[in-house]
């Protein structure tokens, strides 16, 4: 079933408290931070950005948005009003923000593919040598209070979607290998290194660039990933392992996002017919963490 169409590179879809939906789209023409009504009919423009590639949106309704084309994380409302949150972490630029989460600690999580977009994509499709490619994905944290920038983890091969699962881990994928990695919490933070959790790619998958997407988890503790360019949905299960596969219309799936509460399904992002696809689930999503309040909690 399709929600919405017509859209150039949809990415980063978050369902808003009031059944709206807020989405990227990353195609030159557009390069936009777009608002979808909640019957998928009416879409407005809140912000052209560039080449955004993730959203999140905190408790106070903020947009958060990983741009590609001037590599940054900005900080966007609804009227569309953004500024620059940050461009590097101690000295050390951005390449390709991704995607992005809140975690239990109220900070904000966001991936880096480890490459500059023109340096990837040239004449509008990926370079056909990206096996070569010298790729040095990252895993950041920011604190949006402050706008200090760490490090947590560097060297993976396009690092893309991320999410924080039921236990409270962190969780992030590398498209070039199809692995979802696993960090766990230390003295209180979120550090390195990396654990194999799990991996998308079908054993008969297409040849040619593919592997996951966005991510998200559901309340049960599955893990529903976004599998590009191998036409579906891998879900994993709590230990890793692959449960099923929902095939998508289009070729090019990009990312998931829970509906609302009690809705019971998912929405995907996909490029090649530029549509928001839904899928029923048996359950609901895992509420998302939203960052912290004026009091500084975290909250869900």
């Amino acid at each position: 079933m399709v929600f919405a169409d017509g859209l150039k590179n949809p990415e980063g879809p978050v369902a808003l408290p009031d059944g709206t939906w807020v989405i990227v789209e990353g195609g030159a023409e557009r390069g936009c931070v777009t608002h979808i009504s909640a019957d998928g009919r009416n879409k407005r423009i809140v912000k052209k950005t560039g080449r955004p590639n993730g959203l999140a949106v905190d408790s106070d309704g903020v947009i958060w948005v990983a741009e590609s084309k001037t590599p940054s994380l900005l900080r966007l409302t609804l009227d569309g009003k953004s500024e620059v949150v940050a461009t590097e972490c101690d000295g050390e630029a951005f390449l390709f923000p991704n995607d992005l989460c809140f975690g239990p600690d109220g900070g904000l999580y966001l991936t880096d593919s480890g490459v500059f977009i023109d340096n990837f994509v040239i004449g509008g499709k990926i370079r056909d040598d990206y096996a070569d490619v010298a790729y040095d994905g990252r895993v950041y944290r920011i604190d949006v209070q402050t706008g200090k920038v760490r490090k947590i983890d560097t060297g993976i091969k396009f690092t893309n979607g991320i999410a924080f699962g039921p236990d409270n881990l962190l969780y992030a994928n590398e498209t070039l290998t199809g692995a979802v990695y696993q960090y766990v919490w230390e003295q209180g933070a979120i550090t390195g290194p990396r654990r194999l959790f799990g991996n998308v790619i079908r054993p008969d998958a297409p040849p040619g660039w593919k592997g996951p997407d966005g991510m998200a988890f559901s309340e049960d503790g599955l893990l529903y990933v976004a599998v590009y360019a191998q036409k579906d949905v891998t879900v994993l299960d709590r230990n890793g392992a692959v449960v099923n596969r929902l095939p998508t219309q289009g070729m090019l799936p990009t990312n998931v996002a829970f509906a609302l509460p009690g809705k019971h399904r998912i929405h995907v992002t996909e490029y090649e017919f530029g549509q928001l696809e839904i899928f029923e689930t048996p359950t609901d999503g895992l509420p998302l963490w939203t960052g912290p309040k004026a009091s500084g909690a975290a909250v869900e």
